[in-house]
Parts: structure tokens; C-alpha cells; sequence
């Protein structure tokens, strides 16, 4: 039994430090209601630990708002919809595909920070490189192997009538990796050609689908669906082994570079015309581009770190890099993206 004195110390000591950290707890509450708001629009594929959002809300003296505004096209088509009244400070999320529309559309400010980047992993002037991936074809191994099917070897193949129906696409109107993937066939091939291969792909049954979450998991036959070739990235297969309750060895899909079929994709950050907290809105995008974010971006957005000093994720080990990738141009992109989606979708969809 302790003595009464000591007891009654105890109480007087436990009373003062629960007193010591309701103070605190509400100082945190008030500081929350106060500090002020950085307002974020991402995509809906936007994800970092959130120990690491915490901590560059307590450094930057602000609280957090993402709002995902769905596929990257949505995402900027919201943009440009609220600019009078801007309804972000910064996005993530505008691509090499997005870039020539966001900067015609005039809702970017420039970048007021140091110099990022290198001669690899660049964007034009108001984006600033965070990531960058592959757009790909993807397959169904086990679909590939109990059909006894070859793999396709080039565009020309998935057109002739042994793979009617295996496909399926984005829409390059409303996603940006089939967007990504009408620009790679349009760069390997030249507009006449590639267009040439659309018509066949339509006679030969290709899906399309609204968005990539649409194509993957509902369509994709690794998913449940019944199409055993799909739109998706180099990096899909490593997400595979990573998310399976199984401890796979090898992936269940792989991923098809064919000539022709690969995009690669450079998202960017940026600053919002007309938007609030500037200071703040500046040390996030030095925040996306810290080694830490670099580092966690890989296994969370599963693209590879536009810092080329930042290590590989060892969850990336089934992430390959094509050798090779297809692209008409940034200025060939900025100006004819929009005439080019337009006459896709005249002769695919209708």
C-alpha cells in the first residue's frame, strides 16, 4: 500500500498534467482553426503517407485540402471552368499530353522558385516534373496461356481478326492514358496511318471506356472482365505483386511495349492563377520534388521520381522501363491535340 501523502501527490500531479494537455490539445484545436487553407487539386489517383502531409502542414504552417477532381482531363477541364473564381491554389496532375491545353487556357502562373528538372524529365514553363511513367499495353498472362494466343508483336497485329475483341482503351476525350495512348500511335506511325489503324481497330471490335478505373477493374480480364489486352502503365504488373494478398513471385500481368503503343508521361505541379497563400502554394511544390515525396510517390502513385538522384522503390523491381516510346512533340501536341481527339472520336465512337 503506498503512502497516503504519496498518493495524494500522485492525484495532484495527475490532475496538473491533464490540465497541461487539455491546454495543449486545445491550442492544437486552435491552431487547426486558424492556420490557414492551401487548397489542392490532384487527379483521382493523387496519394502520399499522410505522415508526410502531416508534417508539411506543421512546417508550412497550414492545413490541407485536396479535392480529386477524377481523371487528369476532368481534373483540368475543372480548372479551366472555375477560373474566375479559382476553387485551388496548386495542381497536381497536368501532364505532357495536358500542357499545351492548361497554357493556351491561360490558369497557370509561372514558377517563382529555384530551377528544377533536367534535360530528361521536363515540362513546359509554369509545370514543374514530379513523375513520369508509361503508358502501355498490359496483358492477362493466364488468359494468354489457356488460349494458346501468341502475344501481339506490333499495331498491325492486334487489327487482324485472331485478336477481335481482346482490346480495350480510354477515351482520349475524358482520360489521359488514352489520350497518351492515341499520341503514341499518332508519333510511331504519322496522322494518316494512325488514323488508318483506329478504323481497323473499330472494325475489329476495340472497347472504350470513360477512364482507366472503367478499363482496368471492370473490363480488363485479370479483373473479371473480357478483355485480356488493356491501356495501362509499365508500372501496373509491380502494383500487382504488391497489392496481392498472395506472395507472388512474378506478376499476373505483363506489360507489352509495343512500337507504337508507349507514351511516356511527365505530371507536373504548378502554380493556380488567381490562387490563394501563395508562400504555401510555393513550398508544396518544392514539397513534391523533396527526396522523402520522391521516394514514397513510387509505391503510392506507382510512377518512377523525376529526381533521377532519388533511389528506385524496391516495389517498382517489376515496374520495366521501355526501351523505346512514341510522341509527336510538345508543339505538335499544344496544337493539334484538341483537332486530333476530335477526329478520334468521330471515327471510333460514332
Amino acid at each position: 500500500m503506498s503512502h497516503p501523502a504519496l498518493a495524494l501527490h500522485g492525484f495532484s500531479f495527475a490532475r496538473r498534467l491533464g490540465r497541461v494537455c487539455l491546454l495543449g490539445l486545445l491550442a492544437a484545436s486552435a491552431w487547426l482553426a486558424h492556420a490557414a487553407e492551401l487548397r489542392v487539386l490532384t487527379h483521382a489517383s493523387f496519394a502520399l503517407p499522410k505522415p508526410l502531409l502531416a508534417q508539411f502542414e506543421k512546417e508550412a504552417g497550414v492545413t490541407l485540402r485536396i479535392t480529386k477532381a477524377g481523371d487528369a482531363g476532368e481534373m483540368l477541364n475543372k480548372l479551366i471552368l472555375t477560373r474566375a473564381n479559382p476553387v485551388a491554389d496548386v495542381v497536381f496532375g497536368i501532364d505532357n499530353v495536358l500542357a499545351g491545353k492548361a497554357l493556351a487556357a491561360q490558369v497557370l502562373d509561372p514558377w517563382e522558385g529555384p530551377a528544377v528538372g533536367d534535360n530528361k524529365i521536363t515540362l513546359p514553363a509554369g509545370l514543374v516534373p514530379v513523375d513520369y511513367g508509361y503508358v502501355t499495353l498490359n496483358f492477362d498472362k493466364a488468359w494468354f496461356a489457356k488460349k494458346g494466343l501468341a502475344l501481339p508483336q506490333s499495331l498491325d497485329d492486334l487489327a487482324q481478326p485472331a485478336y477481335a475483341k481482346l482490346l480495350v482503351v480510354q477515351n482520349p476525350a475524358t482520360s489521359s492514358p488514352g489520350n497518351a495512348f492515341l499520341l503514341a500511335t499518332i508519333g510511331a506511325l504519322g496522322e494518316a496511318r494512325a488514323f488508318d489503324w483506329w478504323a481497323r481497330m473499330r472494325a475489329n471490335g476495340v472497347k472504350v471506356t470513360k477512364g482507366w478505373t472503367e478499363a482496368y477493374y471492370t473490363e480488363f480480364s485479370h479483373s473479371g472482365g473480357a478483355r485480356p489486352l488493356v491501356v495501362s502503365y509499365a508500372s501496373s504488373p509491380a502494383a500487382e505483386v504488391f497489392y496481392s494478398k498472395l506472395k507472388l513471385a512474378e506478376p499476373p500481368t505483363g506489360s507489352l511495349a509495343l512500337p507504337g503503343g508507349v507514351f511516356r508521361q511527365i505530371e507536373g505541379v504548378a502554380l493556380i492563377k488567381g490562387g490563394r497563400e501563395r508562400a504555401a502554394a510555393l513550398r508544396f511544390v518544392q514539397f513534391l520534388r523533396s527526396p522523402a515525396v520522391q521516394q514514397a510517390l513510387q509505391a503510392e502513385m506507382w510512377m518512377f521520381p523525376a529526381d533521377a538522384s532519388v533511389a528506385r522503390a524496391d516495389a517498382l523491381r517489376h515496374a520495366v522501363e521501355p526501351a523505346a516510346f512514341d510522341s509527336p512533340g510538345a508543339q505538335a501536341i499544344a496544337e493539334k491535340n484538341a483537332e486530333w481527339v476530335q477526329r478520334w472520336t468521330k471515327m471510333v465512337l460514332k
